[in-house]
């Protein structure tokens, strides 16, 4: 059985704004870190094949979070399987870790599909690795999606 996460949301900006986000490093580390986390890319190349490498870290003062790479660290390989601007990124993603229960490789596809509001922005998730719970995914995603949205909607 496939554990697979689906998360959207409304923005009020173009496709093509929303998909440089993915895809240009500066802006990419000021909007998904989720929620008090902080980020740092390690390495980033912007092609099919290329990819890029980032640490996520938890909060110092988020004690309950133990990081799947080390003390307070979430790092993750990225691999751009597909690229298709400005309408669908698709990306292989795994973490960097010793835990048997995170290893593997998971397929994130992100869409942008113009809507009359602005673009309908799609996080989907599959083969999710055994230790990673799908409502801990899907919350991350949404956090993630809601910090992409302030970058582009006015307040």
């Amino acid at each position: 059985m496939s554990r697979s996460t689906r998360t959207s949301l409304i923005i009020r900006a173009r496709p093509e704004e929303l998909y440089n986000a993915f895809v240009d490093p500066a802006l990419l580390l000021a909007w998904l870190p989720p929620g008090g986390m902080t980020g740092k890319l390690h390495a980033f190349d912007a092609r099919v094949g290329g990819g890029y490498r980032m640490s996520l870290f938890y909060p110092p003062d988020e004690q309950r979070f133990r990081g799947k790479t080390a003390d307070g660290e979430d790092m993750v390989d990225v691999r751009f399987v597909a690229m298709t601007p400005p309408h669908k990124l698709v990306e292989a993603v795994t973490f960097v870790t010793d835990d048997p229960e995170l290893m593997g490789e998971m397929t994130q596809t992100i869409t942008f599909d113009e809507v009359p509001a602005g673009t309908e922005v799609t996080l989907t998730f599959e083969n999710l690795p055994p230790g990673l719970r799908p409502e801990d995914n899907d919350a991350g995603a949404r956090i993630s999606l809601e910090q992409l949205a302030q970058r582009f909607e006015p307040r």
